[in-house]
């Protein structure tokens, strides 16, 4: 308190002064309306800035708990979406309700990356989804930019997941604007960068191409998204290898959808019926 006195008695002039000059301020802006309108749009300014501020930070709070929602309600939406696939390629409908359920053949189920490895020659990624999810082994694991890889040991909360950069991993894979046809690999050398081999040579096609799923398996959709031609062969053979510039950057991924298919058992238990 003996301080803060101290201080009082000691600026006591300027003190003062600042007082005055306070209160000549207060007056200009009360009697001149050009000052007092410039004073309060100053004042919104400034205010605003800190609101703005304040609003961006509490956003930034919140963004686990925003893509969490968004993860969620993409992963409804897609499966509304192949609902409505189902019905529209559904031959017959005599209830629509009945139809939708009964002839859907894909079912998304969203998670989360919780371990990528991604510099070796087999690499697996473990997701947070099990059994208890609905996840089992053989199901396709994509992100909004493509194809991420397919389901291989499976337990009650986790799953791991062989990755596209595997060097056991071979993904059926055709051309967006073609019905030719390969498999897709990875040569262990580049993340970002796998390869579509046995190419038909009549197979016409240039760089920048995209390739995506081709449908012919049990796992994966066609129509998936994995990249583009990053490459053609000088000289075309029999069955020819190419670059695929992949859509997903294979070091930095997040939320996935995990892909099951309804028919699966079916379609096996056919191919395999004279085995």
């Amino acid at each position: 308190m003996q301080q803060l006195f101290y201080f009082f008695q000691k600026n006591k002039y300027f003190l003062f002064f600042l007082f005055l000059e306070i209160i000549a301020v207060a007056l200009i802006i009360n009697n001149h309306s050009f000052h007092r309108s410039k004073f309060i749009s100053s004042t919104n300014y400034i205010t605003g800035g800190i609101y703005d501020k304040s609003s961006e930070f509490s956003e930034y709070l919140s963004l686990k708990e925003r893509n969490n929602n968004l993860s969620e309600e993409n992963t409804n939406l897609k499966n509304k979406l192949e609902k409505l696939y189902s019905f529209i390629d559904s031959a017959t409908v005599i209830n629509i309700v009945d139809s939708l359920n009964h002839n859907q053949q894909y079912r998304y189920i969203n998670g989360k990356i919780i371990n990528n490895v991604y510099h070796k020659s087999d690499n697996f990624i473990t997701i947070n989804r099990g059994t208890k999810n609905g996840v089992s082994t053989e199901m396709a694991v994509i992100n909004n930019k493509g194809v991420i890889g397919i389901t291989d040991n499976v337990g009650p909360k986790f799953s791991r997941v062989q990755s596209i950069l595997n060097s056991n991993s071979k993904i059926n894979a055709s051309f967006k604007n073609s019905n030719y046809f390969g498999t897709l690999i990875w040569d262990g050398k580049d993340y970002n960068i796998t390869q579509l081999t046995d190419i038909p040579r009549q197979a016409n096609f240039k760089i920048g191409d995209t390739i995506i799923t081709g449908g012919r398996s049990t796992i994966f959709p066609k129509g998936i998204p994995i990249g583009t031609v990053a490459n053609i062969p000088e000289k075309l053979s029999a069955t020819n290898t190419i670059n695929i510039k992949l859509f997903n950057d294979m070091a930095n991924l997040g939320h996935i959808y995990i892909i099951t298919n309804l028919n699966k058992k079916e379609i096996k238990t056919i191919e395999n019926k004279n085995e």
